[in-house]
């Protein structure tokens, strides 16, 4: 916390003394006593990275008190005015500062045009902490799966701490979702190999309660029941695990922790990354399910971002400000 203290002032304090990159990106680092081989290309770093949008310092994007960014070094043409650029100029503990021209941003083409989020003149104020470097992508494999074991600890620790707060009992599943069961309905389960048709209406775990998704009325224009084959992947975690919990006629809510429903990337707008989610649910019928189809995936591989990130952050943040919605009990495999 100290470093990253000392970090934002210096970014608020040093306004000068700048670097620019070939081409154009603006940077200043701060060594840091991490020393070892500076980054190349082949090698792999894990960083968090922010992302705020001036004037109002708006928080984009960030990765800080999360999980880190795990990401290959790459030192094509392609990683131009972004912080892959930047990273065979750093060594482990370095940190850097660095400012995106929403104009030159336009001007290369990586976003089509001004619009009510990115206007002429705006700068998107950067900042980089490079915490570990490795050789390959072997060794980074069990630092990342200890982030994202911690990540999910402090999520089942937030809602075990809301269903304290608001006296809920609610049972705790093998992996971390919790389920509150009002009615637990007849005795034929939605186990896997069933088929569950379901009502619901999905909210986030905080001061908003805002409904991202619901069939139980029209607001987001479907009130069809869905059909969600159990056990073949094709629905969040959390669900997977709940459902079996209920069977006909039951009713009740899943707490999901966001590692178990869209993670570090969220869903396409209508859910941001990390987010601790709520359903109310109702099982309107449970049936045999037809022959099985492949699963879609799980949640969770290499958090490892494209060096395009700058420009594919544009288009993520135009979409979480009210861009097409997509439907959010559908589990999409990882990018």
């Amino acid at each position: 916390m100290l470093a990253l203290a000392a970090l934002a002032v210096a970014m608020a304090s040093c306004n000068t003394n700048y670097e620019k990159t070939k081409s154009g990106l603006t940077y200043k680092i701060f060594k840091g006593k991490g020393g070892g081989t500076p980054l190349k290309a082949g090698m792999f770093a894990k960083l968090n990275i922010e992302y705020l949008l001036s004037p109002k310092d708006t928080i984009l994007n960030s990765t800080y008190g999360k999980v880190p960014l795990f990401t290959a070094v790459d030192t094509s043409a392609k990683t131009d005015y972004s912080f892959m650029e930047l990273l065979p100029k750093v060594r482990q503990g370095d940190s850097v500062i660095f400012t995106i021209s929403v104009d030159s941003l336009k001007s290369k083409g990586a976003i089509p045009d001004y619009n009510e989020m990115f206007k002429r003149g705006d700068q998107i104020k950067c900042k980089m902490s490079i915490l570990k470097t490795f050789a390959n992508e072997n060794d980074i494999k069990a630092d990342y799966e200890k982030e994202m074991a911690g990540e999910k600890d402090r999520e089942v620790k937030d809602i075990k701490d809301y269903l304290s707060k608001q006296g809920i009992k609610a049972e705790q599943t093998k992996n971390g979702a919790f389920v509150q069961i009002e009615n637990a309905g007849d005795a034929q389960k939605a186990q896997p190999g069933k088929v569950a048709s379901i009502m619901y209406k999905g909210y986030f775990l905080n001061d908003t309660k805002k409904v991202f998704d619901t069939n139980m009325d029209p607001s987001k224009g479907h009130t069809d029941p869905i059909d969600v084959p159990v056990g073949q992947g094709q629905v969040i975690p959390g669900w997977e695990e709940a459902l079996p919990l209920f069977g006909k006629g039951g009713k009740g809510k899943i707490f999901v922790p966001a590692m178990l429903a869209y993670g570090p990337q969220g869903s396409q707008g209508a859910i941001p990354p990390y987010a601790n989610l709520i359903f109310d649910i109702e099982v309107r019928d449970v049936k045999d399910a037809p022959k099985q189809t492949a699963p879609t995936g799980q949640p969770g591989g290499m958090n490892n971002l494209t060096p395009e990130q700058i420009q594919q952050l544009q288009q993520q943040m135009q979409q979480q400000q009210g861009g097409q919605q997509q439907d959010p009990r559908q589990q999409q495999a990882p990018k």
